[in-house]
């Protein structure tokens, strides 16, 4: 499995001389299956650059797009995304649970005017409506999904709701857990306990990291983790990989640099050998 980051910043885009390492666009990745299917993970402000790349690869006509939910830094890319406008793409649109009625209206109401000049309808893709899950936690494939051994969802503790997603393929696994607060119980969030299942032994883990602990004092209950929170949910889940991930949109790229020291001694001094990072716009990863 081959992933490719194009967004990986939380709230508002932030562009400037201050995040150019790690980059302004908000929440879009890739994802490559071993066989070459295509999977689009949120629709933020980075997918208008997918978009661009992807039209450059003719051979690539079927899209499956998996979204977390329906908060606009996880959406505002979609009316920029060029392959929807071309009548030889196949456009499926996925999500959690009961997601195959409410990801139409979603996407169709930002487009729809006085937010914005031109109409879902002309989009000119083959859209269908799929993967939605039976139950709040799917085990096994969803539908769309025949080259994963397994993708599955579970609830996010975030307001207005969401879902993490698990994929496995051929026994390499990617948790993203985007939009995810630990310490703090939403309405439909879970506990503690259960995100540390999910994540248990993943290669890597992609996982909300927005607050210091000095800025989580006056920001708890708005839907986000803590550095500290995303490490010792690592550490507790012996992942193998740790991406902190939906950067607060105030946060340099020195803050980045220095928030990834802070984890990793931590790390050191709990004696955890978790490679942890921050996610940037542009990176590559495979597992």
């Amino acid at each position: 499995m081959k992933i490719t980051v194009w967004g990986s910043r939380g709230s508002i885009c932030s562009p400037g001389s201050k995040t150019i390492r790690y980059g302004g666009n908000t929440t879009c990745l890739e994802l490559r299956t071993t066989t070459g299917r295509l999977v689009v993970v949120d629709a933020g402000s980075g997918l208008r650059y997918l978009g661009k790349q992807l039209m450059k690869e003719p051979g690539v006509k079927d899209i499956i797009f998996v979204l977390t939910h329906s908060h606009w830094d996880h959406l505002i890319g979609f009316p920029f995304f060029a392959p929807a406008y071309k009548p030889e793409y196949n456009i499926s649109l996925c999500g959690g649970p009961a997601a195959r009625d409410s990801i139409r209206k979603y996407l169709g109401h930002q487009m729809s005017a006085p937010y914005f000049p031109v109409d879902f309808s002309i989009m000119k893709a083959r859209f269908t409506y799929g993967c939605a899950c039976p139950s709040d936690r799917c085990e096994g494939k969803l539908e769309g999904f025949l080259d994963f051994n397994e993708c599955s969802s579970l609830p996010l503790n975030h307001p207005n709701g969401g879902y993490g997603f698990k994929f496995v393929d051929r026994g390499k696994t990617f948790v993203f857990l985007t939009d995810n607060e630990l310490r703090f119980q939403h309405e439909g969030g879970l506990a503690r306990e259960q995100y540390v299942e999910f994540c248990r032994g993943a290669d890597i883990l992609f996982h909300d990291a927005q607050y210091t602990e000095a800025e989580y004092v006056h920001t708890q209950g708005w839907g986000h983790s803590t550095y500290l929170d995303a490490i010792e949910l690592a550490v507790d889940a012996r992942v193998k990989r740790l991406g902190l991930f939906h950067h607060d949109p105030d946060r340099s790229d020195d803050d980045l640099d220095q928030q990834v020291n802070f984890c990793r001694d931590r790390l050191s001094l709990a004696g955890r050998e978790v490679d942890c990072f921050a996610v940037a716009d542009g990176m590559k990863l495979e597992i």
